[in-house]
Formats: C-alpha cells, sequence, structure tokens
C-alpha cells in the first residue's frame, strides 16, 4: 500500500501536511525468535506472534473484517508469498428495491 498524506496539522498561518503508513494493511512475518507474528504496515511492533502462519493469517483477517485492507503473507524467507483483501462492512449499503 505505502504510504498517503492523511494527516494535516496547523502551525500557526501554515498546514503541514505529514506521510503516514496506510494502516488499512496487515503483514504476516516470521519472528526471528519462533513463530510468526502480525504487524500493520509501517509499524515495527508486531501486533501478536502466533506459533504457526495459519493461526497469524486468521487474526490478521479478524482484524480487518470491520474496515477492509490487504493481508501481506510473507515466507520464511521474507519475500511475499501471498496477498488477501479482506472487504470490510459497508458503511452506505443499498436500500432493498421494493417489487
Amino acid at each position: 500500500m505505502g504510504k498517503n498524506i492523511h494527516a494535516v496539522k496547523r502551525v500557526g498561518r501554515w498546514a503541514v501536511k505529514k506521510e503516514v503508513a496506510d494502516a488499512s494493511s496487515h503483514h504476516v512475518v516470521s519472528n526471528p525468535r519462533g513463530g510468526w507474528s502480525v504487524k500493520r504496515e509501517g509499524s515495527n511492533k508486531a501486533s501478536r506472534t502466533f506459533e504457526n502462519q495459519q493461526e497469524a493469517v486468521d487474526y490478521a483477517k479478524n482484524a480487518l473484517a470491520g474496515q477492509g485492507g490487504d493481508v501481506v503473507i510473507h515466507g520464511r524467507d521474507g519475500r511475499i508469498r501471498d496477498k488477501e483483501t479482506i472487504h470490510g462492512r459497508d458503511p452506505h449499503p443499498p436500500k432493498a428495491r421494493r417489487r
């Protein structure tokens, strides 16, 4: 996903734009101490660590269920192995049609 400019702070007469990492992606990465960690895009700290990769992927999917985003799955070598897009809840769902 990368970085998006979405934080603007007023400093006196000037508006300062700040690049903030897009947090709508969760990465499942190998942990050097063993197991698999889930990290948000742009974060150095793991949200949680699991014994196996599937548990970490399931946790990342559940974390994104409400807002939507991408689960990026890395292999033990650190390379991206797979990417899944999770669709969140629609804040403006279509109205039901009457017949």
